[in-house]
């Protein structure tokens, strides 16, 4: 995948360097060049400039990247890159670091998924960078047991949570909307950008994956 990451900070840079090292084609954009430094295991490229400028998105080769993440310190700045990937790039995935909660609200319903700066990690941004990814997120001790988390597909919402349940070896227990977790979750449906906590069997986790795959080509 081609990935766009603007803003080099701590995020932005463990981003970067895990995208890289796992054979992504990788830009990171920062209008400080000094940022850069952060980078001590990183075979991306690097540009200095804004993120929000469409001739340097061109650069980073945004017509056809596969995602961008907008992680810098300023919450109009990630929502103006997001908004520009998305409406004039048609970047698929995309996502935004946001440090007032209060909007997260308005700019998902924007179509924009955004992540409050208290609950953002890096494996976060990577659920919607690279929706396809197999992640575990825990395994019992004797290894029949998973716990993953997964974002709904488009195709999927709408549906009742209680669809995603396979027979004795996929069980939906939580879900995360608008970057509040919950497990009291009987009688909801699912909706667009939702990320869903399963418990699955080995067995059961490729099933889960067919689901969502499926729901997704």
């Amino acid at each position: 995948m081609h990935i766009v990451v603007v803003g080099c900070g701590r995020v932005g840079s463990e981003l970067a360097m895990q995208l890289s090292e796992e054979g992504h084609s990788v830009v990171i954009i920062d209008k400080n060049r000094d940022s850069f430094r952060r980078l001590t295991r990183y075979s991306g490229t690097s540009l200095v400039g804004s993120g929000f400028d469409r001739d340097v998105l061109r650069q980073a080769d945004a017509p056809r990247a596969d995602a961008l993440a907008a992680v810098t310190s300023g919450d109009n700045t990630n929502i103006l890159c997001a908004r520009i990937a998305r409406d004039l790039f048609h970047i698929p995935n995309v996502v935004a670091r946001i440090y007032d909660p209060q909007r997260a609200e308005i700019y998902m319903k924007l179509g924009i998924p955004t992540v409050a700066t208290s609950l953002w990690t890096t494996q976060q941004v990577r659920r919607w960078l690279l929706p396809s990814d197999e992640s575990i997120e825990w395994t019992d001790g004797a290894g029949t047991l998973h716990l993953v988390e997964r974002i709904v597909p488009d195709a999927l919402a709408g549906q009742p949570l209680a669809n995603f349940n396979r027979g004795d070896s996929v069980r939906v227990v939580g879900l995360i909307r608008g970057g509040t977790g919950r497990v009291n979750i009987e009688g909801l449906f699912a909706q667009e950008d939702d990320v869903l906590e399963f418990l699955v069997t080995p067995g059961g986790l490729e099933d889960l994956n067919e689901l969502l795959t499926g729901a997704a080509s």
